[in-house]
């Protein structure tokens, strides 16, 4: 195997008709110098390495090369044809999988039979010469980010000879051309994963070619309606993938026809698919040779199609997740020797797991039943599918043990999930070796007894066991897993003190201990790589400083719940930050401006703790606005393969957050569905800085429960996004801002035990709230239904907020009651015998 740049001394070799290095390690640039002196090529095949750099210029100029196949390097920057250039005479130019730009310069290729470019960065629009060589077959640009509308018209006179057209996965708008499904040769139309919308451009009348193989549409906006008969010419028809074009409806039975092909693969994944298609199976019956089937979320209903299990056995990979088919898996008579992938998940089906499941699908590698209603025990007999990899039964009623075969007969095992079900009895079935496996999945059941203190897993990156009922300590000294990112033990009934070689996980991204009897203090100097941080429900205790974890990678911090104390200024540290939680201990001290640093925080809760002083007004400068979850969440694990649709780790990240009254739970959308301060039960004082004003991004603010006094700050009125706002149980004085009515998104709101004064305005949300959200402030009182509070003056205090907005509503009344004036004054004048001398008195 090569390891070096491409050898100079190649180009000394000007008779050279045939040079293939492909497949090697070769690095650095490919030569100019070398490669113009080639003259007599003819085949030139380096692909497979991981040359860089940009296309010699001499590449194109070499008159009798006709293969050139580069791809899967990383050559970057354009290809060097300019507009200037003559004709190249290729006939192959392969260009993949390389970081290539700029526009296509397509031009030149008058010869060009197989022109592939997919995997690059291509941009623009198609040009029109590239419908307008007569030679060219195979034509592949997916996966590049090409826009505009198709050629339309004269094209179709130019590309007889085309047998493949790939466009995938690039951003084309407008319609797609109908002159693609006549011309005579075509036999791959692959147009998926762009923004092509309009009406599907075959009709009863369409001119299609025969030689028509695979039509695949997925992933764009079309509409309007196809009917398989009007495919009915289409004998050579192999495949079909419509999915993800919601206002497509798609026909398949039509009673009497007989389809004259034989597909291979149908994909129809959330179309407005004809809903008869697995009950009613005139088509479907039809298809002998069906390789892969997806009817995958489409609301389908009737009984599980076990029909589908034919003794051709062809199926290899079927798809009928979120559906709403009913019915128990049946025994199956004939052996599916094929099919490697079953996928169920979200049915209604019922039943136990079939005992024979294994001589039923004995090569089954992906198999996902969850979300369903099965019940009974898992048999052993799974054991004996020796080629399972994912293996997915969560959310249904299963009982029993787990059979201990499972974690030590299944080779390819990578993902393990079992949660949620009525699952019992030792973890790991007594086990202590967990093979091969990189995901595992127990949580949610009624697992008792302790943890191993000598468990083994060399691959292990996931261990999930969250909800159970496990007890004992948690004693790690002994686990052999380098590699765990993600530890959840949340919810059992561990006890005893964190133990110190758990900092051994260097590897680890979450760790979530919370709800369990732990005690004692935190180990420092502890989690290099530590994203995610839960220990919050227990009984731990000591002083939190910053090196206790990585401040840097820290992304979420809650410890609510336990007896930390100290004071909290080492917060100030952790600059990545999104959500710090450390509600319910004994932390004292002020808030100091070190938490102003944080300028990624979405959610704080410092509430019911012994915190003191004023609030910092610079807490109004952090914009609480968040992230993306692609911004925040990278996986928590490195599994070579996962099929596109499965539940991954990053899952397991929820967090709790109060408000309006009520604690949340919210999942991976957390930073950017919630955001919030929750100051609540503290002792914190002085006025409230009207810069809080400024976080137009916060959606609950709770600062009830301490001993704020002055005004409430008008600037509240620019809390646009807020939902909670919760002032209560302070010593606030003055009247309601007349400015709090515009906040349209307020749904809990109060003011209660106060000693606020004046009325309470009942306009905008204002006026939805009871008189709970008021109570104990004697000197405020309710006025008649119908009138409003109108703006006073601005407290002195908050002058330095800027010049607040009148209110436009008061401008109105004033400028109408001075034209009403104005027009009395008018008619008096005219109309009363003293009026004209009045008006020359004035």
């Amino acid at each position: 195997m090569w390891e070096v740049g491409f050898p100079e001394f190649i180009g000394e070799i000007v008779s050279l008709e045939v040079l293939t290095l492909n497949g090697n390690r070769m690095t650095g640039g490919l030569p100019d110098a070398a490669v113009k002196n080639l003259r007599n090529l003819r085949i030139l095949n380096m692909s497979w390495n991981n040359f860089n750099g940009s296309l010699p210029d001499s590449l194109f100029s070499l008159p009798h090369l006709k293969i050139l196949d580069l791809s899967k390097n990383n050559f970057g920057r354009h290809i060097p044809i300019s507009s200037s250039s003559g004709p190249i005479l290729l006939d192959v130019l392969d260009l993949s999988y390389n970081n290539l730009s700029g526009n296509l310069p397509v031009k030149a290729f008058k010869s060009i039979r197989n022109l592939k470019l997919r995997n690059n960065q291509f941009s623009g629009s198609l040009p029109a010469s590239l419908f307008a060589l007569p030679h060219l077959k195979s034509l592949d640009l997916s996966y590049n980010n090409l826009s505009g509308a198709l050629p339309t018209g004269q094209a179709s006179e130019s590309l007889q000879n085309l047998r493949e057209l790939y466009l995938s996965s690039n951003q084309f708008i407008g319609n797609i051309p109908t002159f693609l499904f006549s011309l005579p040769h075509i036999e791959q139309l692959n147009l998926s994963t762009n923004y092509f919308e309009g009406p599907f451009p075959i009709n009863p009348s369409s001119n299609l070619s025969l030689s028509l193989k695979s039509l695949r549409f997925s992933q764009n906006n079309l509409s309007g309606r196809l009917a398989f008969v009007w495919l009915g010419n289409l004998t050579k028809l192999e495949e079909i993938d419509l999915s993800g074009n919601a206002k497509l409806v798609v026909d398949v039975n039509i009673p009497g026809w007989t389809p004259p092909f034989q597909l291979k693969q149908l994909l129809l994944c959330g179309c407005d698919l004809d809903k008869n298609i697995i009950s009613r199976p005139e088509f479907l019956g039809t298809q002998r040779h069906l390789k892969v089937l997806d009817l995958s979320n489409n609301n389908l209903s009737g009984s599980m199609p076990n029909w589908l299990f034919t003794k051709e056995a062809t199926l290899q990979d079927l798809n009928l997740r979120n559906n709403s088919l009913t019915g128990s898996l049946d025994p199956i008579w004939h052996i599916q020797s094929s099919l490697s992938r079953i996928d169920i998940h979200m049915n209604h089906v019922t039943g136990e797991l079939p005992a024979n499941l294994s001589s039923m699908f004995p090569v089954l590698y992906d198999l996902d039943f969850s979300s369903n209603d099965l019940f009974g025990h898992i048999p052993t007999s799974m054991c004996e599918i020796s080629s399972i990899g994912f293996l997915d039964l969560s959310n249904n009623k299963l009982s029993g043990e787990v059979p201990a075969c499972v974690f030590t007969n299944y080779p390819e095992l990578s993902v393990l999930k079992v949660s949620n079900n009525k699952l019992g009895g030792p973890i790991f079935g007594g086990m202590n070796n967990l093979s091969n496996i990189y995901e595992l999945h127990l949580d949610g059941n009624k697992f008792k007894g302790t943890l191993p203190h000598d468990l083994a897993g060399n691959f292990v990156r996931v261990i999930d066991l969250h909800d159970n009922q496990l007890s004992g300590k948690l004693n790690v000294s002994f686990w052999n897993m380098s590699y765990l990112r993600v530890l959840n033990l949340a919810g059992n009934r561990i006890t005893g003190k964190i133990d110190q070689h758990i900092c051994g996980f260097t590897e680890i991204h979450l760790l979530d201990l919370s709800r369990n009897n732990l005690t004692g203090s935190v180990p420092n100097s502890c989690f290099i790589v530590l994203n995610f941080l839960n220990l919050t429900g227990n009984s731990l205790s000591g002083d939190i400083s910053f090196p206790l974890f990585n401040t840097s990678s820290l992304i979420a911090l809650d410890v609510r719940h336990n007896e930390f104390m100290g004071n909290v200024n080492w917060v100030g540290y952790l600059e990545n930050i999104r959500l710090l939680s450390l509600g319910g201990n004994k932390f004292e001290g002020q808030i100091t401006p070190n938490l102003c640093r944080l300028m990624y925080l979405r959610i704080i809760d410092l509430s019911h703790n012994k915190l003191s002083g004023s609030l910092p007004a610079c807490i109004g400068n952090i914009s609480f606005k968040g992230d993306t979850d692609d911004q925040i969440f990278q996986p928590a694990n490195e599994i070579m393969w996962v099929p596109d649709d499965y539940t991954t780790s990053n899952e397991l990240m929820y967090f709790t957050f109060a408000t309006k009254g009520n604690l949340y739970t919210y999942g991976r959308s957390f930073f950017v569905s919630m955001s919030g301060i929750d100051l609540s039960a503290n002792m914190l004082d002085g006025e409230i800085p009207w810069e809080l004003g400024n976080l137009n991004h916060v959606k609950s603010l709770n600062l009830s429960y301490n001993l704020f006094v002055g005004p409430i700050p008008t600037t509240f009125g620019s809390l646009e996004d807020i939902e909670s706002l919760d002032l209560s149980h302070n010593k606030l004085s003055g009247p309601i801002p007349w400015q709090l009515t515009q906040l349209f998104s307020l749904g809990v709101f109060s003011v209660a035990y106060n000693n606020l004064s004046g009325c309470i305005p009942n306009s905008g949300q204002l006026g939805s709230f009871s008189m709970d959200s008021y109570l104990a402030n004697t000197d405020l009182h309710n006025i008649t239904q119908g009138n409003m509070c109108g703006p006073g003056p601005d407290p002195m205090v908050e002058e330095s907020a800027g010049e607040v907005p009148s209110d436009p509503v008061l401008y109105m009344v004033t400028a109408a009651s001075f034209v009403l004036a104005f027009w009395a004054s008018v008619a008096f004048s005219f109309c009363h015998p003293h009026g004209r001398t009045i008006i020359l008195k004035l």
